[in-house]
């Protein structure tokens, strides 16, 4: 071949190139599907230059086969080997284990800052050529095709997953919406009962409730409780029950028989993969009477008389047995005001830097500290009190309060 023919056949090998290359960008720009893409990446490699065998692995959770062509048959189940990570930059395989390095001459990694994103691996069917092959000689060119490729493949990716989240973010919203309106809109603030709440989900929705139901002028049912676990199944679990309570309440103010039938309603519904911690109580006004069973939840904290009484009797937690046989009902009669604070571990899970917990005579020393305050502000206190001990740390799980504060004489 002539020097002139040299120079011809180089330019016509640089404009295949760069057309091929516009070609790459104008599908990119035109938004070609990932199968598309791949298309176009084989037919310039194989058909136009020349390149005999390849195999594309990209890392998406796993590393998986993009793409191959010219390899033998009993090598169609070929899979990715570990020895590739080590590869760095361009270079022809040195290992002798596993079929890659039988059947491949040169490896091309494709890095996004120090992150592999694929592997190429490239060889020539035709070993008998004395002639520099076509993997060798346009690899600098292969690799630029296949960053290009590779870039916009994980483009397409995030895009879809932007999608998918901002779909899953709208869902939840609407669930957290939806979730709102299972707590009470009403809670009373009068001389006689004040009651405040609180509910911080950790994730958009969660697994906690508290609900407070009036059942006539001077007679309440109010309950606090935590599903097990976090996000929207704890969420479903918990609208389930909020359902469950007030369907039973329809029927029957007896807290033992609301007991029993919630721990059905859980064990059919969570099939011993959730349990529920649930304070359920029954406040008469007009009695003086605070009953209540606590079904392994958190002790609610009852300021009486300045003194803490933990309210801590009833039964197992709910969806542990099939049937709850042995249910204690607690009864508390009173004859001046009091203060009851319900909470969840949330709460009390909540770590400072160190790794302690916050300690529920900490709890105390807020509460008798606001005694003088609205319900609502020692919920606030309480709250201020926490994300001042923990620092930087995030909220390990919910938290709901329930305060209550029974008196005659005002506020």
């Amino acid at each position: 071949m002539t020097e002139n023919s040299k120079i011809v056949l180089q330019k016509h090998i640089q404009d295949l190139k760069l057309n091929a290359l516009l070609e790459v960008t104008k599908a990119i720009n035109n938004n070609f599907s990932t199968s598309q893409l791949l298309d176009l990446y084989r037919d310039i490699l194989e058909n136009r230059l020349e390149v005999g065998k390849l195999i594309l692995f990209n890392f998406d959770t796993d590393w998986r086969c993009l793409l191959k062509y010219g390899i033998d048959k009993e090598l169609n189940q070929i899979t990715f080997e570990n020895e590739l990570l080590a590869i760095n930059e361009i270079e022809t395989i040195a290992y002798s284990k596993g079929e890659l390095s039988k059947n491949f001459e040169i490896v091309i990694p494709v890095f996004h800052k120090k992150t592999p994103l694929a592997y190429v691996l490239l060889g020539d069917v035709n070993q008998e050529k004395l002639e520099l092959s076509a993997a060798i000689k346009h690899l600098p060119y292969v690799q630029t095709l296949t960053n290009i490729i590779i870039v916009s493949i994980e483009n397409k990716k995030l895009y879809k997953e932007n999608i998918q989240r901002a779909q899953i973010k709208k869902e939840l919203e609407l669930a957290q919406s939806m979730q709102q309106m299972l707590f009470p809109q009403y809670l009373p603030s009068n001389e006689t009962l004040h009651v405040a709440a609180k509910y911080l989900p950790h994730q958009q929705v969660g697994g906690d409730y508290y609900d407070f139901i009036q059942l006539n002028n001077h007679e309440f049912i109010f309950c606090i409780a935590d599903v097990s676990g976090k996000g929207v199944a704890a969420a479903l679990l918990m609208s389930n029950i909020q359902a469950t309570l007030h369907s039973l309440i329809n029927y029957t103010h007896n807290l033992k028989d609301i007991i029993i039938e919630l721990n059905k309603r859980v064990i059919t519904n969570a099939k011993n993969e959730k349990f529920v911690s649930l304070f359920l109580g029954k406040l008469n006004t007009k009695s003086q009477q605070l009953t209540y069973i606590n079904a392994g939840h958190n002790a609610p904290i009852l300021l009486y008389e300045n003194k803490f009484i933990e309210l801590d009797k009833g039964c197992t937690l709910l969806g542990i047995e099939e049937t709850i046989t042995n249910v204690n009902v607690e009864i508390f009669n009173y004859t001046s005001e009091f203060t009851l604070l319900c909470y969840t571990d949330g709460l009390t899970d909540t770590t400072n830097n160190e790794g302690d917990c916050v300690l529920v005579e900490k709890l105390k020393e807020v509460l008798i500290n606001n005694i003088k305050t609205t319900p609502d502000f020692i919920n606030k206190a309480l709250l201020f009190y926490v994300e001042n001990f923990k620092g930087e740390n995030d909220f390990p799980d919910d938290i709901a309060l329930l305060t209550l504060k029974v008196s005659d004489l005002g506020f």
